[in-house]
Protein backbone atom coordinates (compact mmCIF):
# COMPACT_ATOMS: atom_id res chain seq x y z
CA UNK A 1 0.00 0.00 0.00
CA UNK A 2 1.26 3.45 -0.90
CA UNK A 3 1.89 5.88 1.91
CA UNK A 4 0.67 9.39 1.24
CA UNK A 5 3.32 11.88 2.31
CA UNK A 6 1.85 15.12 0.95
CA UNK A 7 -1.69 16.42 0.71
CA UNK A 8 -1.07 17.07 -2.99
CA UNK A 9 -0.94 13.28 -3.50
CA UNK A 10 -4.52 12.83 -2.29
CA UNK A 11 -7.03 12.15 -5.07
CA UNK A 12 -9.62 14.23 -3.22
CA UNK A 13 -7.31 17.24 -3.16
CA UNK A 14 -6.56 16.74 -6.86
CA UNK A 15 -10.31 16.57 -7.59
CA UNK A 16 -10.79 19.77 -5.56
CA UNK A 17 -8.19 21.43 -7.81
CA UNK A 18 -10.10 20.26 -10.87
CA UNK A 19 -13.33 21.64 -9.42
CA UNK A 20 -11.55 24.91 -8.59
CA UNK A 21 -10.45 25.28 -12.19
CA UNK A 22 -14.01 24.76 -13.37
CA UNK A 23 -15.43 27.20 -10.80
CA UNK A 24 -12.89 29.87 -11.67
CA UNK A 25 -13.70 29.59 -15.38
CA UNK A 26 -17.37 30.09 -14.55
CA UNK A 27 -16.86 32.95 -12.10
CA UNK A 28 -14.72 34.82 -14.65
CA UNK A 29 -17.64 34.97 -17.06
CA UNK A 30 -18.61 38.61 -17.44
CA UNK A 31 -22.08 38.49 -15.88
CA UNK A 32 -20.98 36.22 -13.03
CA UNK A 33 -17.86 38.29 -12.30
CA UNK A 34 -19.96 41.46 -11.94
CA UNK A 35 -21.88 39.93 -9.03
CA UNK A 36 -19.02 40.42 -6.59
CA UNK A 37 -20.81 38.86 -3.65
CA UNK A 38 -21.78 35.61 -5.36
CA UNK A 39 -18.49 35.42 -7.23
CA UNK A 40 -16.40 35.83 -4.07
CA UNK A 41 -18.60 33.47 -2.05
CA UNK A 42 -18.41 30.77 -4.71
CA UNK A 43 -14.65 31.09 -5.11
CA UNK A 44 -14.19 31.14 -1.34
CA UNK A 45 -16.27 28.02 -0.81
CA UNK A 46 -14.35 26.23 -3.55
CA UNK A 47 -11.05 27.29 -2.02
CA UNK A 48 -12.22 25.87 1.28
CA UNK A 49 -12.54 22.41 -0.26
CA UNK A 50 -8.84 22.37 -1.06
CA UNK A 51 -7.63 24.22 2.00
CA UNK A 52 -9.52 22.08 4.50
CA UNK A 53 -8.02 18.92 3.04
CA UNK A 54 -4.53 20.40 3.26
CA UNK A 55 -5.03 21.73 6.77
CA UNK A 56 -6.55 18.49 8.05
CA UNK A 57 -3.84 16.37 6.46
CA UNK A 58 -1.14 18.50 8.04
CA UNK A 59 -2.64 17.95 11.49
CA UNK A 60 -1.21 14.42 11.42
CA UNK A 61 -4.11 13.21 13.56
CA UNK A 62 -6.82 11.06 11.97
CA UNK A 63 -9.82 12.36 13.96
CA UNK A 64 -8.80 15.95 13.22
CA UNK A 65 -8.24 15.10 9.55
CA UNK A 66 -11.73 13.55 9.37
CA UNK A 67 -13.19 16.72 10.90
CA UNK A 68 -11.55 18.88 8.24
CA UNK A 69 -12.68 16.49 5.50
CA UNK A 70 -16.25 17.00 6.67
CA UNK A 71 -15.76 20.76 6.38
CA UNK A 72 -14.40 20.28 2.85
CA UNK A 73 -17.47 18.22 1.98
CA UNK A 74 -19.77 20.93 3.32
CA UNK A 75 -17.93 23.54 1.27
CA UNK A 76 -18.47 21.47 -1.88
CA UNK A 77 -22.19 21.42 -1.10
CA UNK A 78 -22.09 25.17 -0.71
CA UNK A 79 -20.47 25.50 -4.14
CA UNK A 80 -23.22 23.36 -5.64
CA UNK A 81 -25.89 25.54 -4.05
CA UNK A 82 -24.23 28.78 -5.18
CA UNK A 83 -24.06 27.48 -8.72
CA UNK A 84 -27.83 27.11 -8.68
CA UNK A 85 -28.04 30.81 -7.83
CA UNK A 86 -25.74 31.53 -10.76
CA UNK A 87 -27.95 29.43 -13.03
CA UNK A 88 -31.10 31.20 -11.83
CA UNK A 89 -29.44 34.57 -12.45
CA UNK A 90 -28.51 33.41 -15.98
CA UNK A 91 -24.78 33.68 -15.22
CA UNK A 92 -24.13 30.07 -16.30
CA UNK A 93 -25.86 27.50 -18.46
CA UNK A 94 -27.46 24.25 -17.37
CA UNK A 95 -24.57 22.36 -19.00
CA UNK A 96 -22.00 24.40 -17.09
CA UNK A 97 -23.87 23.77 -13.86
CA UNK A 98 -23.98 20.04 -14.56
CA UNK A 99 -20.23 19.82 -15.24
CA UNK A 100 -19.29 21.62 -12.02
CA UNK A 101 -22.01 19.89 -10.00
CA UNK A 102 -20.83 16.46 -11.16
CA UNK A 103 -17.23 17.30 -10.24
CA UNK A 104 -18.46 18.24 -6.77
CA UNK A 105 -20.37 14.95 -6.50
CA UNK A 106 -17.22 13.03 -7.44
CA UNK A 107 -15.24 15.07 -4.94
CA UNK A 108 -17.70 14.32 -2.14
CA UNK A 109 -17.53 10.59 -2.91
CA UNK A 110 -13.76 10.68 -2.51
CA UNK A 111 -14.14 12.61 0.75
CA UNK A 112 -16.69 10.12 2.06
CA UNK A 113 -14.34 7.24 1.25
CA UNK A 114 -11.50 8.97 3.09
CA UNK A 115 -13.67 9.64 6.13
CA UNK A 116 -14.77 6.00 6.21
CA UNK A 117 -11.15 4.87 5.97
CA UNK A 118 -10.05 7.18 8.79
CA UNK A 119 -12.96 6.10 11.00
CA UNK A 120 -11.98 2.42 10.59
CA UNK A 121 -8.43 3.08 11.80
Amino acid sequence: MTTIKNFEDLKAWQKACELAGCVYVLTRKQKFARDFGLCNQTQGAEGSTMHNIAEGFESGYDPEFARFLKMARRSAGEVQSELYLALDADFITQEELKKAYDLAVDFKKLINDMISYLNKN
